[in-house]
């Protein structure tokens, strides 16, 4: 007879019952499946995720570093450590802002845009693909992670 720990002093009785695990392993492997798409653009994922949404963003007029953070609910600090990667590969520029004098307006290089554009080919396909096993519970998936995104909306910490 083998004496074993307790279990883990857990309010579900079966790890598949809990949503945060499940989460946890679904995004590691659709991040997983993004990181094999980006890799022939020379992209990570959270680059492509703000050069496209800079892309994006910039139809609308001038893109700060902080609305471009907030969009892509990314650390301001790693949002700009990143951004000076894709500067460095020429691929995003930073310009006087039009209407304030003490901002920075970013802007993708035609290159930027232009791998923003391919890529992006490339990750809509991945998503297609991984979302597919949930067929026509697709739209309902989408709304529930839109519900999370605005419940889990930081409030100021």
């Amino acid at each position: 007879m083998t004496d074993h720990p307790p279990r883990l002093a857990s309010g579900f009785t079966d790890a598949d019952e809990s949503p945060g695990l499940l989460l946890w392993q679904v995004t590691n492997r659709w991040q997983a499946a993004q990181r094999a798409a980006l890799r022939p653009y020379g992209l990570t994922h959270v680059q492509f995720v703000l050069l496209a949404s800079l892309s994006w963003l910039q139809a609308d007029g001038p893109v700060t570093q902080k609305q471009l953070a907030d969009h892509a609910a990314t650390d301001p600090m790693m949002t700009s450590q990143v951004l000076r990667a894709l500067e460095s590969r020429g691929l995003v520029h930073r310009l006087p802002h039009p209407h304030d004098r003490r901002a920075r307006a970013l802007a993708p290089t035609d290159e930027g845009r232009a791998l923003a554009d391919r890529a992006v080919t490339a990750v809509e396909a991945c998503d297609r693909t991984f979302f597919a096993p949930l067929g026509t519970d697709a739209a309902t998936f989408t709304a529930a992670l839109r519900t999370l995104r605005t419940a889990a909306a930081p409030t100021g910490e």
